[in-house]
């Protein structure tokens, strides 16, 4: 449904600077305070330059900038609309990609005041302290406050989540890395799900160390597969995404958790929770506060708020723990960038966090809920809030993947996520990845196209 608003007059008598950017000001200003909503139909450029008693040209620099802004989209013969997002197009994809939708990452609607939240962040940040403040060295895994923050935030989830249990990480990408180097020495065996996130993968391989995948069906990994492959292979670690799993997007019941929990301290190892969907779904409790004394457990910003934050949080079964992963984080990547940390703190402390993460939460599921109508009659897995889903492909037709990226469109087959044995004929798409829910549909509808075409005929001369 297209929301019209072809009679738009802004206020800009009282702005300052040139009139076009007094009116892309005003037009942010109006987004801001809901009185523009996304989606909604702008007046011409020239209805507009009437309306304010303008030259057109002036209109016409205002829309230029407001779409480089990423606030304003224009659609060929519809007209111009208040953007869908705050992303902006995409310039670097590899060609000939021209939506991607490998890439597993928050979608952020105009509703998540991304922009507007960074600028007046860093201006209390600057007002408080001033920037430079955050532009030496600090604490490796966060300072006292910092963690302190984290920390009470993070108890709603996780009663033990204290100061002195909890590391702040440059990403789990990093956290995942010093775990293993931690935990396992070149030849040891960690078990994982038969499907996996890639970056557990490649830490893996380059540390030397092996990867065991326990069978799974659609509602997660199987407790009587983990627990033979505990006996057979005595693991040093047992790495599990239970919530909103990638890429399966499958999420395990509270039982499983428990079957699993007591797995783990019957072998007696560690377990390695990959929380980093779990802000998405909070109704999943996390195994680790079944098993606390043997979980260490990563929650990141990167799929709830932004990937470049580079913020995640490590909770470890004790200060002993906390004081070695801190060790070890200054001894690879020193710390976390303070001027992000210092910024996820002050939206914490505010409740812009939380904020945030309702917004992008609700567009994730209205992005699952459009995919539903897109893909009615394909077999696939998907959450409400997840920002993929796992789509089972057509049999005899190994080469839809590459049929998509021919047209223009990335997803991820499945032979990225299997650790062991033959991958599923599957694909992960990642809805987030679109920026805006007309490129999505648009990539649906290529997506839909490629599923019902029949396998590629070769003819041999």
């Amino acid at each position: 449904m297209v929301l019209y608003c072809m009679d738009w007059t802004p206020t800009i008598s009282e702005l300052l600077g040139p009139r076009y950017q007094r009116i892309v000001e005003a037009m942010e200003a109006d987004i801001a305070a809901g009185r523009l909503v996304r989606g909604q139909q702008l007046p011409t450029q020239r209805a507009l330059a009437k309306a304010l008693g303008v030259d057109l040209t002036t209109v016409t620099r205002a829309y230029t900038e407001a779409r480089r802004r990423g606030i304003m989209e224009a659609r060929v013969g519809q007209g111009s609309f208040v953007s869908e997002t705050s992303a902006r197009r995409a310039v670097d994809l590899p060609h000939p990609v021209t939506i991607d939708l490998s890439m597993n990452v928050p979608p952020h609607p105009l509703e998540a005041q991304l922009d507007e939240r960074i600028i007046a962040g860093m201006e209390a940040l600057r007002a408080q302290s001033g920037l430079t403040a955050f532009l030496n060295y600090q604490p490796p895994g966060g300072s006292a406050h910092e963690r302190e923050v984290a920390a009470r935030w993070m108890r709603a989830r996780v009663p033990h989540a204290h100061a002195d249990r909890l590391v702040i990480f440059p990403g789990t990408q990093t956290i995942l890395f010093n775990m293993l180097a931690h935990l396992a020495r070149p030849g040891d065996i960690v078990l994982t799900e038969a499907l996996t996130f890639p970056g557990i993968k490649a830490a893996a391989a380059r540390l030397g160390v092996k990867l065991v995948g326990v069978a799974m069906d659609e509602d997660g990994i199987l407790p009587d597969a983990l627990a033979k492959a505990c006996r057979t292979h005595r693991p040093k670690a047992v790495y599990l995404i239970p919530t909103l799993h990638n890429p399966t997007t499958a999420t395990l019941s509270a039982e499983r958790r428990s079957a699993i929990a007591k797995i783990i301290g019957d072998a007696d190892t560690i377990l390695i929770e990959d929380d980093a969907y779990g802000l998405l779904d909070r109704s999943a409790s996390p195994i680790a506060n079944l098993i606390p004394e043997r979980t260490y457990l990563a929650t990141t910003l990167s799929k709830c708020i932004a990937p470049a934050l580079r913020v995640a949080y490590l909770v470890t079964p004790d200060s002993g723990a906390q004081l070695h992963m801190r060790t070890s984080l200054q001894a690879t990547v020193q710390m976390p960038a303070p001027l992000m940390v210092a910024l996820v703190t002050h939206w914490i402390e505010t409740g812009i966090a939380d904020r945030i993460i309702t917004a992008i939460r609700a567009e994730a599921v209205g992005r699952q809920q459009l995919a539903q109508r897109a893909l009615k009659g394909f077999q696939f897995l998907a959450k409400p809030a997840a920002h993929h889903l796992w789509l089972r492909l057509p049999e005899g037709r190994p080469d839809v993947a590459a049929h998509l990226l021919r047209n223009g469109l990335a997803i991820v087959a499945g032979d990225a996520f299997a650790v062991d044995g033959t991958p599923p004929h599957a694909a992960r798409v990642s809805l987030g990845a679109a920026r805006n829910r007309p490129e999505l549909t648009e990539a649906l509808r290529i997506l839909v196209g490629a599923l019902h075409k029949p396998a590629d005929t070769r003819q041999i001369v």
